[in-house]
Parts: structure tokens; C-alpha cells; sequence
């Protein structure tokens, strides 16, 4: 027991762990909950993103969504493969959920997770259009932005080391639909067209950042899996929203 507490103690204060030999098991399955998230979110953001490219009005952006599925895809494996140092099977593992399964647009599904799919439920709502496929990378764009400053400071090593690597082509993700979103607006039928859009998603984006006060953070905390609480992620995400959208005349 004096082992784990030990452990416990060294995270608390900032340490880092290297294998999943000296992992104890509590922060174990957190460590595996937040991998879970971030890989059905990214393989259900690929399979969204994969029937966006037909809505594509053009090559540069056909390329743009082809470049965000393919990369989603990238990153989910890479992520699976850190959890397959666990124990968990790989191959398996990728093909339990449908990953383009969406629920009806209007439904109200808030923070919920079903099934042992771990996906961010604004990943459960379908695209309808090219507008609205780009309003959505570009919300949500900004919410992973965000959300990875998190990821990257993991205490588990290996894994923070893979978030650093994937984090500039998840912002590169953000640019390209802030350049789509440009164009879009640029139109008063398109900025008529991308508001509406940009109102349905804001909510169900800002509906991944969690609760305030979660009772779980504190947790995630003391394991050095958070270090950031929900609501001022919220906050930051907020202000960076209103600063990319306000110029288009979307905020």
C-alpha cells in the first residue's frame, strides 16, 4: 500500500510515468478512459469528415476534407497503439462501434456516452452540407486546440510524447476550415448559411468540455492527467471563437 501511496505522492507533485509496469491500477483505467475518448472521437471525426468530401464544391477543398480524414484516422492509430501496450487488442478494439453511426440531428444527446462508444457526443450528430461540415471542423478545431494544450501534459510520457506530435496537424485541421469558413462567408447567402450552422454546433461543442466543478477532476488532477478545470478550458475555447469568428461576422 505505502508503494502506491508513494506513487500517488510522486504524481501530485508533478511526476511522470514511462511504462505500464509502474502504473497503478486506478490510474490505469483513467489513463485508458481518456485514450478511449480521444481514439472514438477521432476515428468517428475521420468517418464524418469521409462523407464531407463529396460535399467538397472543389478540389482544394475535396483535398482539405480528404487531409482531415486521413489524419483523424493517423492520429486514432497512433493513440491505439499506446493503449495496446496495456493489454488491449488493437485490431478489435477499431472495429466494436460503427464509427459513422449518427443520431438525428435535433436529438438531444448533451454529454452522454453509450455502449462503451467513448466518443464526445457533438461526434454523434450528423453533417448536413459543406457549410455546416466546415462550421463543425472549425468549432470543434478550436475545442481540440484547446483541449490538447491538456493532452500534451499527460503524466503518462509515451502517451504525452504522441499528443506532442499530433497537436500541430489537429491545428493545421483548425486553419483549414477557418480558410474554408472565409470563403464561405465572404457571400451573404454563404455568412446567412454558416451563422445557422455555427449556432447549431456551438453548443454541442461546448458540451465536450464537461462540467464545472466536475467531481472527477480532482482526480485527473492528483494523477497528473488535468491539470486545467473545465470551465476555464471552456472560457479559453470561448474567447478564441469569438476572436477567429467575430472578423467573419459569425460570432
Amino acid at each position: 500500500m505505502s508503494d502506491v501511496m508513494n506513487i500517488d505522492d510522486y504524481l501530485a507533485q508533478g511526476g511522470v510515468l514511462t511504462s505500464p509496469d509502474n502504473v497503478p491500477a486506478r490510474y490505469r483505467g483513467e489513463l485508458l478512459r481518456l485514450m478511449s475518448s480521444f481514439v472514438d472521437s477521432e476515428l468517428a471525426g475521420s468517418a464524418g469528415f469521409a462523407g464531407a468530401i463529396n460535399f467538397a464544391p472543389g478540389i482544394k477543398e475535396r483535398i482539405a476534407a480528404s487531409r482531415i480524414t486521413l489524419e483523424k484516422a493517423d492520429h486514432a492509430e497512433r493513440v491505439l497503439n499506446v493503449m495496446g501496450s496495456f493489454g488491449t487488442d488493437t485490431r478489435r478494439y477499431q472495429t466494436q462501434h460503427d464509427w459513422a453511426a449518427r443520431v438525428a440531428r435535433d436529438a438531444d444527446f448533451g454529454a452522454a456516452r453509450t455502449g462503451g462508444d467513448m466518443r464526445l457526443s457533438v461526434f454523434r450528430y450528423p453533417l448536413d452540407g459543406w457549410t455546416d461540415a466546415v462550421a463543425m471542423n472549425v468549432l470543434m478545431g478550436l475545442a481540440t486546440g484547446v483541449q490538447l494544450t491538456e493532452l500534451t501534459r499527460v503524466s503518462y510520457a509515451p502517451l504525452a510524447e504522441v499528443f506532442r506530435e499530433i497537436a500541430p496537424r489537429e491545428a493545421r485541421h483548425a486553419e483549414l476550415g477557418l480558410e474554408g469558413l472565409e470563403r464561405i462567408a465572404a457571400a451573404d447567402e454563404g455568412r446567412a448559411e454558416a451563422r445557422a450552422a455555427v449556432a447549431y454546433w456551438r453548443p454541442r461543442v461546448a458540451a465536450t468540455f464537461g462540467v464545472a466543478g466536475s467531481a472527477r477532476y480532482g482526480t485527473l488532477a492528483r494523477f497528473g492527467l488535468r491539470h486545467t478545470p473545465n470551465e476555464t478550458l471552456l472560457a479559453r475555447w470561448e474567447g478564441l471563437v469569438a476572436e477567429k469568428l467575430g472578423p467573419l461576422g459569425l460570432n
